[in-house]
C-alpha cells in the first residue's frame, strides 16, 4: 500500500515510521524539500533513520499517490486550506485522511476557527470536491495516533466522512495500527463535533499534566 503524508511536522514524524512498519511505501510532501532538509532538524533525523522515505514537493507527492492507498493531510490546520487548494485536481478520486485541527498552536490566546457552524474537515472537503475526505485522529495527541496502547488498551477513535468506502479504508488502517474501538459518527458534518472536542482535550491535558490520554465512549 502506498501512503502519502502531506506535512513534515510531529504528526508526520510519528505516523511515517508506523506506516513503514505495516509495509507501506511512504512518500512525504512538503512545500520546499530542500528547505525542509536544511532547516527541519527533526525531519532530518527521521530521514536518517528511515532512508526509504521519499521527500518531495506537495504536487509531486500527490502525483505519486495511488488511488488504492491513502493521502494523509498532516499540514498545520491554519495553513492547510491554502496548501491543499492547488492540489484539488490531483487529489480527485483519492481518499484523504484529515488529521488537522482548526487551531493555531503558536498563539496562547488562539481559539477554534471555524467552530460549530462549520468545520475544517468540511472546508477541506469543499476545497477538494473530487476527493473523499475522512476526518480522524483529531481528538488525540500525535504520540497516541499510531500507538493506542500508549495510554491503555481501550479508548475510542472517531471517523467522519461522506463516503462509506473511504471510511472503511481508513478504519482498516486504524485497526492495523491497533485501534479496537473505531466509531463512525457519520458524514463529514460530524467533524464539527470532534473538532470542538479540542478545547476539552487541551483542558484535560492541563488537568492531567500529560498529553497521553484518550476519550472512551462507553456503550
Amino acid at each position: 500500500m502506498k501512503t502519502v503524508i502531506l506535512g513534515t511536522g510531529e504528526v508526520c514524524r510519528l505516523l511515517a515510521p508506523a506506516f513503514l512498519s505495516l509495509g507501506h511505501e511512504v512518500v512525504v510532501g512538503t512545500r520546499d524539500p530542500e528547505a525542509t532538509l536544511a532547516g527541519n532538524h527533526p525531519y532530518r533525523l527521521l530521514a536518517a533513520r528511515h532512508p526509504e522515505l521519499r521527500l518531495v514537493s506537495f504536487a509531486d507527492a500527490v502525483a505519486a499517490a495511488d488511488r488504492s492507498g491513502l493521502v494523509v493531510n498532516a499540514i498545520s490546520g491554519p495553513a492547510c486550506l491554502e496548501a491543499l487548494a492547488p492540489l484539488a485536481d490531483g487529489l480527485a478520486g483519492h481518499v484523504v485522511m484529515d488529521v488537522s485541527s482548526p487551531y493555531d498552536w503558536s498563539r496562547p490566546d488562539a481559539v477554534l476557527d471555524p467552530v460549530n457552524t462549520d468545520s475544517l474537515g468540511e472546508a477541506i472537503q469543499r476545497a477538494l470536491p473530487g476527493a473523499f475526505v475522512v476526518k480522524t485522529f483529531n481528538t488525540l495527541a500525535a504520540q497516541v495516533m499510531p500507538r493506542p496502547d500508549a495510554v491503555g488498551p481501550d479508548h475510542t477513535v472517531f471517523l467522519s466522512g461522506d463516503d462509506e468506502a473511504a471510511k472503511a479504508r481508513v478504519a482498516e488502517l486504524l485497526r492495523a495500527l491497533g485501534w479496537r474501538d473505531v466509531l463512525d459518527l457519520g458524514g463529514i458534518v460530524t467533524a464539527r463535533a470532534t473538532e470542538m472536542m479540542l478545547r476539552m482535550w487541551i483542558d484535560t491535558s492541563r488537568a492531567l499534566g500529560t498529553h497521553l490520554f484518550g476519550f472512551k465512549i462507553v456503550r
